[in-house]
């Protein structure tokens, strides 16, 4: 028998929103690292959640309906984790993990971390559900780090956005994209009311704006592409290559504040400079620790902004040398494996034991000789060890997408083999 098995990691993503991307990014940063992760598809109950709202019943009833809902999905992370026996449920934020559950998951032992990519002041549920994760991952620090303490909340780590340099990635645009997807001055995104004042002063530009949520810009409407239907990953990273200058103004509700007070740097930071796409983005309290000045391009006013953008049409040689030198700058110190290594030895340093879980299952050595002699090839397109546990490379093969070979098919089928009678 085998006593010794992989990492295993159980990412929860939520069922919709911005962090939905951030968590599959996670999960894949996570497997190339060499652990053994599986995924919860909360968005796979995000159509029968949404289906509430078609009942036409009060207010008061669709509150509870939405609750006993949530909690009946925290109940199934909870049958995933009995079944896969992770060493660590990393959950992003809005993931559908109850205080119930999590309390669950603390009794048994099982370690739970929450990466919070949110605004702790505009998404406040956090100080619902902090308390209850053994450790929680943050994009801001104070006054943040303080209100956690103040809960009690005593693991926390500063752990800023990041990019994937596998898909945030300089592409050799065809002359049909570049026509397509180039303009002087860029921006992707929502049209939040800072943005939408802000770019009506850009008119002595050639802008583009692509994205959603422009709805009711008359003054914008030639400017907004698409019909200002919503942009893709793939597609937004064609556009930042085809610009000159992306435009990365954080969101803000205040129309006439075009550069809100903030501190945590938007993904779209780390993205573009891992693109190799030059940009100016609007002043962030925490952007000098991820970017130097040489690296992005700052503005904190209107005027800023105008001469940043005149002049930096005017110098394409200082364009590419910021951009190279961000780019440089985010393959070092901002991908998400870096961001999940960090997490891993931050619970690893706090959590004496952790990641050297005993799971008694059955060796490979005790498989038919034919088996095994066929398995060291699949062991290594899976990159798991030699060494590895049955239950492992069965874990690891059921996480494949695709058509399954001869050799996957029976060890699946051997697996459900033990399930059914080798116990008895």
């Amino acid at each position: 028998m085998n006593e010794r098995a992989l990492t295993r990691i159980l990412v929860v993503l939520p069922m919709y929103g911005g962090s939905l991307p951030v968590g599959r990014y996670c999960a894949k940063a996570l497997a190339g690292l060499g652990h053994l992760v599986e995924v919860f598809e909360a968005p796979d109950f995000h159509g029968a959640f949404t289906a509430l709202k078609n009942l036409r019943v009060t207010a008061k009833r669709l509150d509870y309906l939405e609750h006993a809902f949530l909690q009946t999905v925290s109940q199934a992370v909870l049958a995933k984790v009995e079944t896969f026996e992770p060493d660590l449920v990393l959950a992003l934020a809005q993931a559908p993990l109850g205080r119930q559950t999590l309390k669950r998951l603390r009794r048994d032992g099982v370690a739970t971390a929450m990466w919070f990519v949110e605004d702790h002041r505009v998404f406040t549920y956090w100080q619902a559900f902090a308390p209850y994760y053994d450790f929680f991952a943050v994009i801001q620090k104070e006054p943040f780090l303080s209100r956690l303490a103040g809960l009690g909340v005593e693991n926390v780590l500063y752990l800023p956005m990041a990019a994937d340099p596998d898909i945030h990635r300089p592409l050799d645009l065809s002359p049909a994209e570049r026509r397509l997807y180039g303009s002087d001055l860029s921006f992707v995104g929502a049209g939040y009311p800072n943005r939408r004042m802000a770019f009506r002063e850009l008119f002595g530009f050639d802008l583009k704006i692509w994205g959603s949520d422009w709805d009711g810009e008359i003054a914008l409407a030639p400017r907004i592409q698409l019909g200002g239907r919503r942009v893709g990953t793939e597609e937004s990273v064609k556009i930042f290559g085809a610009a000159k200058i992306n435009l990365n103004l954080h969101s803000g509700l205040d129309p006439a504040v075009l550069v809100p007070a903030g501190d945590f740097v938007n993904p779209r930071t780390f993205e573009l400079a891992m693109c190799g796409a030059f940009q100016l983005v609007s002043g962030r309290e925490l952007l000098p620790e991820a970017f130097a000045p040489d690296e992005a391009a700052v503005f904190t006013d209107m005027n800023g902004l105008k001469e940043a953008a005149a002049h930096y049409l005017a110098h394409p040689g200082e364009r590419e040398a910021m951009a190279g030198r961000a780019r440089e700058r985010a393959l070092r110190e901002h991908t998400y494996a870096r961001r999940m290594q960090t997490l891993l030895e931050f619970v690893a340093v706090r959590r004496p034991g952790f990641g050297n879980a005993v799971r008694r299952e059955a060796d490979l050595a005790d498989l038919p000789d034919g088996l095994r002699a066929e398995l060291a090839g699949l062991l290594g397109e899976l990159g798991l060890p030699g060494d590895a546990g049955f239950a492992d490379v069965v874990t690891a093969v059921r996480s494949r997408q695709g058509r399954l070979t001869e050799l996957e098919t029976a060890l699946l089928f051997l697996d459900e083999w033990r399930k059914q009678y080798a116990s008895r």
